[in-house]
């Protein structure tokens, strides 16, 4: 019997950590809908910004507008958002994120421009300064349903370095929320703006369903209600003043939407993660509680054998 305890204790191990797993695959699921929650609730912000930009394209051709965030200047220095996370135990998110900032600080040093990483996420940082890479800010300990005020924070930082050209363009390198075991590192670029997206209509939700007791995402598509201005409508303004004020806006809201999506990919990454570790623990508890039974037969048939040898001795 001596034998046995060590693979109850064992049983008993699993069972509590598969408790964990799972309790951390519903919070992680609980998150994922509050991040969506939050990405329909900018949505009213997003759609007006689009109209006033559809409403001033009809007065402007924003490809000739002069405004420092338009500026196309020769690229010395390049300046990478990487957003990544500050935890772990979500599966490959992270490393794959960092993976893919590796691979474009190679290609933008191999045509001979510098770059200052901007890092979101302790994981990141912890990795690029084990490595003196060239760091200009970090950001950790943000929240992981991601608000307007980090996307400002970070917005009014990256403006000011692109304004005094310490960097003369901005990438932004985040993970694309796909579906629950699907997301994609991806490199959009920030600064300066570019005037041909500013009035885009397009753009995309993501939706958490439940589907025969399983998680499941879908993605649909969706167009901005924008309409013409009227013919005899009057800027108090000048159209131009107001596209200067209303781009760090534009910018902030990008932002926010890319925190959005990498904070959604990373959970569900903490859900896929989760739940594949509750399924391998049911999986080694079935074995372990074989081997228990096979040990526990062995042990009452070498007992029965011994009280039968003690039977025939007398």
């Amino acid at each position: 019997m001596a034998k046995l305890k060590p693979i109850r204790d064992r049983i008993k191990a699993v069972k509590n950590t598969r408790k964990i797993t799972e309790a951390m695959r519903l919070v992680a699921a609980a998150r994922v809908r509050r991040a969506q929650e939050q990405v329909m609730a900018t949505r009213p912000f997003a759609n007006r910004l689009a109209q006033v930009f559809y409403r001033l394209q009809t007065r402007l051709r924003l490809e000739n507008v002069e405004l420092p965030l338009l500026k196309q200047r020769p690229v010395a220095t390049v300046g990478l958002l990487v957003v990544a996370g500050d935890r772990g135990l979500c599966g490959p998110y992270n490393a794959n994120v960092i993976k893919r900032t590796e691979e474009r600080v190679g290609e933008l040093q191999e045509t001979g421009q510098q770059v200052q990483l901007y890092l979101v996420g302790r994981k990141a940082v912890q990795y690029f300064q084990r490595r003196s890479a060239p760091i200009a800010k970090t950001y950790v300990n943000l929240p992981q349903i991601p608000t307007a005020a980090e996307a400002a924070q970070i917005g009014d930082e990256l403006l000011s370095a692109f304004l005094s050209e310490k960097v003369d363009k901005v990438e932004l390198i985040y993970t694309r929320f796909v579906s629950l075991i699907s997301s994609r590192p991806v490199v959009q670029s920030l600064l300066p703006l570019d005037p041909t997206r500013l009035a885009a209509r397009d753009d995309e939700i993501f939706n958490l369903l439940v589907r025969g007791g399983e998680f499941t995402v879908e993605r649909s598509k969706i167009v901005a209600p924008v309409s013409a201005p009227p013919p005899d409508m009057i800027f108090e303004q000048d159209p131009v003043q107001i596209l200067d004020a209303l781009l760090p806006l534009y910018l902030n809201n990008q932002l926010l939407r890319a925190l959005q999506e990498a904070a959604a990919s990373e959970l569900a990454a903490r859900m896929t993660a989760m739940s594949n570790a509750s399924d391998n623990a049911t999986e080694l508890i079935r074995t372990l509680t074989l081997d228990y039974n096979k040990a526990r037969q062995a042990a009452i048939t070498q007992e029965i054998l011994e009280v039968v040898a003690g039977a025939e001795a007398l």
